[in-house]
């Protein structure tokens, strides 16, 4: 049987759409009328998927890390309890309330009916089910321990959503303060600082040059503020289309890593994904060849993956893992060693486990550390500038007083 999506108008002249599975699209409009439903349209749920790729792949179908966790977790253990795949496929699609999953899934269960794996079946939504997934059930099929290998990678996708969760709640509060601070500061200056300004100008005294200064840029922002943001954009979108430039977004990488803390920190994300994903593949039996090219694929910066697939070729050839991270540059020295002992001991695996948990505790504490300087320094930055405007107002009445007196 085969999964249908399917558009029927219900008594009530109302749109319903759902998933169904039928042996053909006509059986599956039948059971569409015995329901009493008029169908508008049938689409085989793989059909739909195909044709989706073929429009630049802009609307295949595409779920979140928390969603791949849970289904991945509730396929471990319908399996682990010696379910049939296909039936445990159709269990984890009626639990879900997601019409897209539920409809993902029973694509899925139709492929693996149709005698295919479930890795190939996987591979029919690239943007659901990532390479690294799919080369994990794939090796977890081949070694027979396909339950152990969904728990392992449920607990790999609920570790990453866990980690990307933290650092987005740490970043939550320094960008708050960062809009707040470019929203109050460019308010006093627009609306605020000429008004009272205004003031002592009436008065026909000289004013200080610090007064001047900032009401040189106060009408600067009034004048053309509208023209910088308009700029603004337009360089953010030219940038946007030059980093999707192959070259260009080579050398933009490259020297990324060259820029101070910022070059630290996106070396120090990369190598802790890159470490994560070789240490559960390598786990789950897949040759240490294919666990580099996959893992590699996963890095952010192209110059990083670039240095990753050299290092590949290079164990290809025969030269020992530690040995290629090392020429490559941007690995840690510690992660290295500890590679190498794991090299060397013959428990590669287990070393890789450790230096993934290592990167990722060394990611959240630079994390830490970078937000922890980055809060006072905007604070700082926020208080300053507000003393300037304040010391920018104050200056011409203690001027008035000393006329006076």
């Amino acid at each position: 049987m085969a999964a249908f999506d399917y558009v029927a108008l219900d008594q009530l002249g109302r749109k319903q759409k759902g998933v169904l599975e039928a042996d053909s699209a006509r059986q599956m409009r039948q059971q569409l009328r015995d329901k009493g439903l008029t169908p508008l349209s049938v689409d085989q749920s793989s059909e739909k998927q195909q044709r989706e790729k073929s429009i630049g792949n802009l609307f295949s179908p595409h779920i979140s890390v928390r969603d791949l966790a849970l289904l991945t977790r509730q396929l471990a253990t319908l399996v682990q309890a010696s379910l049939p795949l296909e039936e445990a496929l159709s269990a984890a699609a009626q639990q879900t309330s997601k019409p897209k999953v539920r409809s993902m899934l029973l694509a899925v269960r139709s492929k693996v009916l149709e005698g295919h794996t479930l890795a190939n079946s996987l591979a029919e939504f690239p943007r659901a089910f990532p390479a690294i997934y799919r080369a994990t059930v794939a090796a977890g099929e081949k070694s027979g321990f396909l339950d152990q290998i969904l728990n392992r990678l449920a607990d790999y996708t609920e570790s990453s959503h866990e980690s990307r969760q933290k650092i987005m709640m740490a970043l939550l509060y320094p960008v708050i303060l960062l809009v707040l601070s470019i929203l109050i500061v460019s308010g006093l200056m627009v609306y605020i600082v000429p008004d009272v300004v205004e003031v002592f100008i009436d008065t026909g005294q000289q004013l200080p040059a610090l007064t001047v200064g900032l009401m040189a840029l106060s009408d600067f922002i009034a004048d053309y503020g509208l023209y910088l943001l308009l700029i603004l954009i337009m360089l953010v979108f030219t940038a946007r289309y030059l980093l999707r430039q192959v070259h260009i977004r080579l050398q933009w990488h490259k020297h990324l890593l060259n820029i101070p803390l910022v070059g630290r920190l996106a070396a120090t994300i990369n190598t802790a994904r890159f470490a994560s994903t070789l240490s559960i593949l390598t786990a789950s039996g897949v040759p240490l060849v294919e666990a580099m090219r996959i893992s590699g694929q996963v890095l952010s910066n192209e110059w990083l993956k670039q240095r990753v697939n050299e290092a590949t070729q290079k164990v290809t050839e025969g030269s020992s893992l530690h040995r290629a991270l090392q020429q490559a540059e941007y690995f840690p020295p510690m992660m290295v060693h500890m590679i190498a002992s794991g090299e060397a001991s013959g428990e590669l695996d287990q070393m890789l486990e450790r230096v993934a948990a290592s990167q990722e505790r060394d990611v959240q504490n630079f994390i830490g550390i970078v937000l922890g300087l980055f809060e006072p320094f905007m604070l700082l930055s926020m208080g300053l500038t507000v003393l300037l405007i304040v010391l920018a107002i104050l200056l011409p009445i203690l001027n008035l007083n000393q006329l006076v007196t």
